[in-house]
């Protein structure tokens, strides 16, 4: 019930990504949103009583998976204003395909069965509809596809990273391991924002700082805080696997709150990755 509880929260991310861009453009989305979730993640270690600093042995761990996890961040934060919030919703849901694939490799006894490769195979056709949609018969492809394949990618590198997290956190604190990703990406995302980005100020409303709160207080805070604390105690492809309920609960939001267009091509897209990460899960 956990589970299912952050990824219907995680489903509105996209959504709020997308609000927040109108002011703070990517690298300066990622720093804010993991400022704010560092805070939170620091503020319930000591509530645990967990130490923050890292061992010896783990800075290099933790360094790794800093460049992994900026890129991610960054893939996804200019891949969601490049397209829908809805296609972007389905599109990061993907990320239990690569999960699962990564896991086999990367996790003792998370081996992939004939059950889990028709789950992927089923969620990855969906993604196909996605990222093909508007491009039969226009002689072009539409104006927002690239940001389609950007978001794809980070599912891509989202899914590697779990599993890889998934590895190690049989020797890394949960906690810790959250943390310090997001630490340390601060003056990675930072230092791209003064040399690449200008803020928007003119176009500073309540909605965009909503966005960057729910981006770094539920998201990144909560969301990331929970998701590891599963991922200790579950296997990485069982626990990443309840992602079935953010793609629909991103197009419902995209839909609603952004006015975003229902096509058949996106429904169904939905639908498929849907029931091919439901059947990830599955025993």
């Amino acid at each position: 019930m956990l589970a299912l509880a952050i990824h219907t929260l995680w489903g509105g991310n996209p959504v709020a990504v997308k609000i927040g861009l109108e002011v703070f453009p990517p690298l300066w989305s990622g720093f804010l949103r993991f400022a704010l979730g560092s805070a939170c993640v620091i503020a319930w270690a000591r509530f645990m009583g967990v130490p923050l600093m890292p061992t010896r042995e783990e800075w290099p761990v933790h360094l790794g998976l800093t460049l992994i996890f900026t890129a991610q961040i960054a893939l996804m934060n200019f891949g969601f204003g490049a397209t829908t919030a809805a296609n972007s919703a389905v599109l990061i849901a993907t990320n239990p395909i690569f999960g699962v694939l990564f896991a086999h490799w990367l996790v003792p006894g998370d081996r992939l069965s004939p059950g889990r490769v028709l789950g992927v195979l089923v969620a990855f056709s969906g993604s196909v509809l996605v990222l093909t949609r508007g491009a039969v018969g226009t002689g072009s492809l539409a104006a927002t596809h690239y940001g389609d394949w950007l978001v794809f990618g980070s599912a891509c590198v989202l899914g590697m990273r779990l599993a890889l997290c998934g590895r190690l956190l049989s020797t890394v604190n949960e906690i810790r391991l959250t943390l310090w990703q997001m630490l340390l990406s601060l003056p990675i995302f930072a230092a791209g924002g003064f040399a690449f980005e200008t803020v928007r100020w003119e176009n500073l409303d309540w909605a965009p700082v909503a966005g960057i709160l729910y981006q770094g207080i539920v998201i990144a805070g909560l969301g990331f805080s929970v998701q590891y604390y599963l991922l200790s105690r579950y296997k990485p492809s069982v626990m990443i696997s309840f992602n079935f309920v953010a793609p629909v609960a991103g197009v419902l939001l995209g839909v609603w709150l952004l006015d975003e267009r229902l096509t058949a091509a996106l429904l169904g897209g939905m639908a498929l990755v849907a029931l091919g990460i439901t059947l990830l899960a599955r025993k």
